[in-house]
């Protein structure tokens, strides 16, 4: 049925993976010290129906043309040679592997340590052989252009859709269902811009967790870069028009779409880990090991990542692979930006005494800033991995954003009430400048979150002092101890109202600091629902209504989501909250600078000693355009328990100060400290108010800028342009 065509001269040079002609299929796979490569053919069904032995190497690279082999044909490789651990060989006869380059899977990985070892052909998902696409843009355009426009909502495929009753049972927990008319609608009554999915890159369960029955949910455990994970297709073979289809609906509606990728390790973890696609192929190339004298030992894989092994972008075919498949799903895909997954793990390079360290100059980094794919997109970093040196926040090129965990750890240490943060507080509401220095990094460049998926929700996060893991099966000893929280007097869930109150209150207080700071804001999906995972920081392994996200209309929650939409949208209509420029930044040159000031409640400037006043917990942060006729903000912060009464800045005649949030209000609409009751210059305790100037003539924005029906139809989101 298949021949093994005598001339692929003519095609050779051409990519790695599978290509398909006319007449055929062009197969070409890394594997330099393997003796031979057989390509066995299949089904979407896995009926086998044949094999071929490719015959030619050149270099490292063995390739060939079948004739015979056709669209939706299904293939996995086997790599003869010599199993040799010790020497970084693992070709095994019997052992099949998976495409590093394949595009899609016929199914997903689900190990099992009988499936692994007793019946590795049926194992294996098999790679499936796509031809030229003919799924249609229909004139798609990326709705990003530039971080100022960029709210992020960090959200897991199956987590968001699972509970969501509106969406079809049969798209639950599928890329067309996460692309649903009603998670639309939600994201744009928030006023969410970006969209960041967690990894949908094929992984595999752990071999351990598999047989503690519980399972990679997460996805941080890869094999295939390049190939959409099926699990969360609703048909299999449609695995990449599903997912295309996903990120054209929210192009549509102007959000942009980020994919969260892992490319500092694999699932195949170190010397005694599965052999899955690299290591049966070139484990010396594609992984980092010990050196000692310039020499790898290759029974001791570097652990970076606590996952086994450490992904070696030093080497040359690694690299390509890595910067193949974010060409790829930026090209074919329309994928707007990438979250790196331990980001400092990429940007390690081998130096002269044998140490695998971090450089914001290696090839890496030069070659995303030379790609014209790959420098327009948005890139997020996250600044730490557990190797050598490993915690490099502030590090990173020009043009990346970074996660900024300062951002997270202070923040929620100031609201929790830790005294002599007020000053720090200050530095990580205007962008973490400490971190970031002006003229060299954008305002852009952190990521300011409270939280994200690898830790306590917003609602656990004022439910709980203390992590409850022990679903997790490791006697509670996963996760961080640090997640400076507190329970307000009770641990987890109650009844008791005034408890309700202060913990509602004190999530009001994270997510506008969260979003008014200057930065790119990351919100946390579920949060706007008070999801809770009974207090388990660390729910990577369970695939239940702990990580499923219960779409609950309360009441409290209405309000708690019309308050976040009234924060983001007002971001979103100001260029003071969305880019503040400074003199003395020359980073972005704007026709128009702002002037900042700092005053206590007298109206005083804030003085070096006041700041370094542990008893110092309120003040005014003032904001204006130098242009008369700009933008003026006051952001009046107060961590006191009792109302306090503030001077407010002087402003022209025919201008007043307006109250347009105050936390001390369910919904963030001021009404008992409102201009209405003339108390517009008292902030609350413990709370934060925002005012802004209007002219007495001018119609200001209507306090109902979100009304309860408005949860369920489109936000008109016309006052802003993507720039």
């Amino acid at each position: 049925m298949f021949k093994l065509h005598d001339n692929v001269n003519l095609l050779h040079g051409q990519t790695f993976g599978a290509t398909l002609h006319a007449n055929g299929c062009y197969f070409s796979v890394w594997a330099p010290e393997a003796t031979s490569i057989r390509v066995h053919i299949y089904t979407l069904k896995e009926e086998k129906l044949g094999v071929v032995t490719l015959k030619e190497r050149k270099r490292g690279a063995w390739f060939g043309f079948v004739e015979g082999v056709r669209e939706n044909m299904c293939y996995a490789y086997e790599a003869l040679g010599t199993y040799d651990p010790d020497n970084g060989l693992y070709f095994k006869e019997g052992h099949f592997l998976v495409d590093p380059y394949a595009k899609a899977l016929n199914k997903a990985f689900n190990y099992s340590d009988d499936a692994y070892f007793n019946n590795n052909e049926k194992f294996i998902p098999k790679a499936i052989i796509l031809g030229q696409s003919d799924f249609s843009w229909d004139g798609d355009i990326s709705p990003f252009i530039s971080r100022n426009t960029a709210i992020l909502y960090e959200a897991h495929i199956k987590s968001l859709t699972m509970s969501n009753k509106k969406i079809p049972d049969h798209l639950k927990g599928t890329y067309l269902g996460f692309c649903h008319e009603s998670v639309i609608e939600h994201l744009k009554m928030l006023g969410v811009t970006v969209v960041q999915i967690l990894p949908i890159a094929a992984s595999m369960t752990e071999p351990y967790l598999s047989r503690l029955s519980l399972v990679n949910y997460w996805g941080y455990n890869p094999v295939c870069f390049m190939a959409p994970d099926p699990r969360y297709a609703y048909i299999k073979a449609n695995v990449v028009d599903e997912f295309k289809e996903m990120v054209k609906t929210f192009h549509k509606h102007g959000i942009a779409v980020i994919l969260d990728v892992v490319f500092n390790h694999t699932a195949e973890a170190g010397a005694d880990g599965p052999v899955l696609s690299y290591k049966g192929l070139d484990a010396k190339g594609y992984y980092a090991y010990d050196r000692y004298d310039g020499r790898n030992n290759y029974r001791s894989f570097l652990n970076y990542t606590g996952c086994g092994n450490t992904f070696n972008c030093d080497n040359t075919i690694s690299l390509r692979l890595v910067i193949e498949t974010l060409q790829y799903y930026k090209r074919e895909m329309h994928i707007d930006g990438f979250r790196f997954d331990l980001g400092v793990t990429v940007g390690r390079e081998y130096n002269a005494l044998d140490s695998f360290q971090f450089s914001n100059k290696s090839a890496f980094f030069k070659i995303c800033a030379c790609d014209r794919l790959l420098s327009s997109s948005m890139m997020v970093g996250e600044p730490w991995d557990l190797g050598s040196h490993g915690y490099c926040l502030g590090a990173f090129p020009t043009g990346w954003s970074e996660q900024n965990d300062k951002f997270r750890d202070i923040v929620r240490r100031f609201w929790r009430g830790d005294k002599g943060l007020t000053a720090e507080f200050a530095t990580r509401l205007m962008g973490s400048r400490d971190v970031f220095a002006k003229s060299y990094r954008s305002i852009h460049s952190s990521v300011n979150y409270v939280t994200y998926h690898d830790g306590f929700t917003l609602e656990d996060l004022v439910s709980y002092s203390h992590k409850h893991n022990e679903l997790n099966k490791e006697n509670n000893n996963d996760g961080t101890n640090e997640n400076f929280s507190s329970n307000q007097g009770v641990e987890g869930a109650t009844t008791d109202i005034e408890i309700l109150k202060k913990r509602a209150q004190l999530k009001r207080n994270l997510m506008a600091t969260l979003i008014l700071s200057q930065g790119i804001p990351h919100i946390l999906s579920g949060d706007e629902f008070s999801k809770t995972q009974d207090g388990n920081n660390n729910s990577y392994c369970q695939d239940n209504d702990i990580n499923y996200i219960k779409w609950d209309y309360s009441d409290r929650n209405v309000d708690f989501m019309k308050f976040i939409s009234r924060l983001c949208h007002l971001r979103l209509n100001s260029k003071a909250m969305s880019e503040l420029n400074l003199d003395d930044d020359n980073y972005h040159i704007m026709e128009n600078n702002y002037l900042v000031r700092w005053r206590e409640s007298s109206g005083h400037l804030v003085t070096d000693a006041r700041w370094n006043d542990e008893n110092f917990n309120s003040f005014l942060l003032y904001i204006g355009d130098r242009d008369s006729q700009g933008e003026r903000w006051c952001i009046i912060i107060n961590r006191d328990d009792k109302d306090i009464m503030y001077k407010l800045p002087s402003i022209p005649a025919n201008k007043y100060w307006k109250a347009v949030i105050d936390t001390t209000e369910s919904d963030g609409i001021p009404s008992r400290l409102s201009n209405d009751a003339g108390l517009e210059n008292v902030v609350g305790g413990n709370s934060i108010k925002i005012l802004q100037v209007y002219e007495h003539k001018q119609v200001s924005v209507s306090d109902d800028y979100i009304t309860t029906n408005e949860l369920y139809r489109h936000v008109n989101r016309s006052n802003y342009k993507y720039r």
